[in-house]
């Protein structure tokens, strides 16, 4: 887990192992080792890894997985992966108990589906509807 992640974070910002080991104050063996699996970094040095890739300790920790996928990396600090959904026939799909768990989601309450050209996103509408009223009130004075 930990290894691995270690491993796909480093090439995905195009590190050496020797550019970490700088970053975070260590020798190039010791953060080898880490990505090795023969050793393991204290809780300080991961904090110190999870601030340079721009994830949590806890993203450091945990292999993520999708259908079809395979192991993801670490999702950003403050970004969540909960895993893959099927669209049904008629357009729906169940969000994971644990997103909603995550976002306090219940049923009967009601969002705003934005996209870009890659995916979408659930805006919870009370959130959206107050900044919405918050922009005209900027621009109308």
């Amino acid at each position: 887990m930990l290894k691995d992640n270690l491993v796909i974070l480093r090439k995905l910002n195009g590190f050496s192992q020797e550019e970490i080991a700088e970053k975070i104050d260590i020798s190039r063996q010791a953060y080898a080792k880490w990505e090795s699996g023969a050793t393991t970094p204290d809780i300080e040095k991961a904090a110190k890894l999870a601030e340079v890739y721009g994830t949590t300790v806890d993203g450091l920790l945990k292999n993520e997985t999708i259908d079809g996928v395979g192991t993801v990396p670490p999702a950003p600090a403050d970004k969540n992966i909960w895993g893959s959904v099927t669209l049904g026939d008629r357009g729906q799909i169940v969000i994971p108990k644990a997103a909603r768990d995550n976002m306090g989601m219940k049923g009967g309450d009601r969002f705003i589906v934005a996209s870009d050209n890659i995916g979408i996103a659930l805006i919870p509408a009370e959130y959206f509807e107050g900044k919405m009223r918050e922009v005209m009130e900027m621009i109308s004075r």
